[in-house]
């Protein structure tokens, strides 16, 4: 990607690699400073033409869309043109460099040792953490890698809170000095500075450098746009519980036993819940925190309802039959024929009641999802996933069992903690109830049919903040998208996921056209 900018009177490109997927900020910002022979400490500031600045938080999701062009003034053209609009057809980004008030700095070698030292000794003297980290050095005249990750975040974390996320060369300097100075058995006597392990201007590494970018990589994933079910998303709902009155309703829910105050005390609580559920450290309990999922149907509709609205959360029992079932079967029927896709088709085509080998096939519901999942299938495995296949994944969203077998016994003995619809019958094509299998755990599915069934599984994951399995990352991202129209333009979706969204849609148009 090439960025065009404008400095003064100087005009220049520079040049940006992706890092997974993203744009890094902290690469761009120094390279400016490179191509305009700035001073490494130098404060600059970034701004789009209406003279909005663009920090790192959206500068990659900025300079992604190739389709726009931001036009460049300098601070008296920006008041002059302030009428100037946006172009649409061109593949750079232009951004307004704009030098800022420049702090003096020390010149390199001139510390005050006695000061550095007391500074460092001050933040680390003030944190619990840090008084830990002092009481070491003290005793042993060193520090073990654990302590000595410790004191790296916490003075970190005062960086951070002193100079922004993006603190210049110079104060990571000036940091990384400050820390062998007080600590001296710290320092490298073999390296030109001392401190270069702590941080390297040459080459950005070292303790203090690594913390910052794993520090800057959280904070743009958490503010990144919703890119799927475990994305924080804005609650707007009314008559929200806080407080010691959100606790006794906690304790309410687990004591009542009327259907219709649950439904009130669960929607009262669903601001908390979702505070919870976003919390890593929390999440984990959160059907501990509110047993009710377990025992009370509908819950998961009325959460997913309250996190998006009913005509989200009614789209996929509207859309399926009437507009994707037929689609998805022609295009299976593409495919390279098997025993298993025949019998899927088979299945997917044939009514309620046909005489169809009830013990091998599901109904046409669930035949058609199945069917959508080998359309999809999924995605090559990276280093740390076996690829499987789309046969082998099927087991990863529904599981049949046997109504006369043990629930328990099966729940034991299941490795998945990912989301995956139980469905406990006879005969697949005869079941008589559903659950969502989450975390060893049953909820049951307020629907009887399988696709009302599979509609609250997949709105469980957004409920419970869980992301998609990796095998039916491409088949839950279609349905995200294409059916329930979730975060269309923002979610992250496969060439093979808009392929077939185009296909089924232009079918349906020119089938509703005639």
């Amino acid at each position: 990607m090439l960025v065009q900018v404008r400095y003064c009177q100087q005009q220049k490109y520079v040049k940006l690699e992706e890092v997974d997927g993203r744009f890094e900020f902290m690469q761009f910002h120094e390279k400016v400073i490179e191509r305009f022979c700035l001073p490494p400490d130098a404060k600059v500031v970034y701004k789009d033409a209406t003279g909005t600045e663009v920090d790192d938080v959206i500068f990659s999701d900025l300079i992604s869309q190739g389709t726009v062009v931001l036009t460049v003034f300098s601070n008296k053209e920006q008041s002059e043109n302030s009428d100037s609009s946006f172009s649409s057809n061109a593949s750079t980004s232009t951004i307004l460099l704009d030098e800022g008030p420049r702090k003096k700095t020390r010149v390199e070698g001139t510390v005050d040792a006695a000061s550095a030292k007391k500074l460092i000794e001050g933040v680390l003297g003030t944190n619990s953490g840090g008084e830990e980290v002092l009481q070491e050095y003290h005793t042993t005249q060193t520090l073990t890698d654990a302590t000595r990750r410790k004191m790296v975040n916490i003075i970190v974390a005062h960086m951070i809170d002193c100079h922004g996320h993006l603190p210049t060369k110079a104060v990571r300097e000036q940091y990384a000095l400050e820390v062998v100075t007080l600590f001296p058995s710290l320092k490298d006597p073999y390296s030109k500075k001392g401190y270069e392990h702590f941080y390297d201007a040459a080459s950005s590494t070292g303790y203090i450098s690594w913390r910052l970018k794993m520090i800057q990589r959280k904070t743009r994933r958490g503010s990144a746009p919703p890119r799927g079910p475990n994305s924080q998303r804005p609650i707007n709902v009314d008559m929200q519980l806080d407080g010691d009155a959100c606790q006794e309703a906690i304790s309410l829910l687990n004591r009542t036993s009327d259907t219709s105050l649950i439904f009130q005390k669960m929607r009262e609580t669903f601001q908390h819940r979702q505070k919870l559920i976003n919390d890593p450290d929390k999440s984990l309990d959160i059907l501990s925190i509110f047993p009710r999922f377990l025992d009370t149907k509908g819950l998961v509709n009325q959460d997913f309802t309250l996190l998006f609205d009913d005509e989200i959360s009614t789209r996929l029992l509207q859309k399926w039959d009437p507009i994707f079932r037929y689609q998805i079967i022609k295009e299976a029927k593409q495919l390279t024929s098997t025993v298993e896709l025949r019998q899927l088709v088979q299945s997917a085509e044939s009514p309620p009641g046909s005489d169809l080998d009830e013990a091998a096939t599901f109904d046409q519901d669930m035949a058609s999802l199945l069917l959508l999942l080998h359309l999809l299938p999924p995605p090559p495995g990276g280093p740390k996933y076996q690829k499987i296949s789309a046969s082998d994944a099927v087991e990863r969203l529904v599981v049949f069992h046997k109504s006369c077998c043990s629930l328990e016994e099966h729940l034991q003995n299941q490795q998945s903690q990912q989301p995956y619809l139980l469905a406990v019958g006879r005969q697949k094509r005869k079941v008589d109830s559903f659950y969502v299998a989450i975390d060893k755990r049953l909820i049951p599915c307020q629907a009887s049919s399988s696709l009302g069934a599979f509609d609250e599984l997949f709105k469980a994951h957004f409920v419970f903040n869980v992301s998609y399995d990796a095998a039916l990352v491409n088949f839950y991202t279609f349905l995200q998208t294409t059916v329930y129209n979730i975060d269309m333009g923002k979610m992250k979706e496969s060439p093979r996921v808009r392929d077939l969204r185009a296909k089924i849609l232009n079918q349906e148009i020119l089938l509703t056209s005639k």
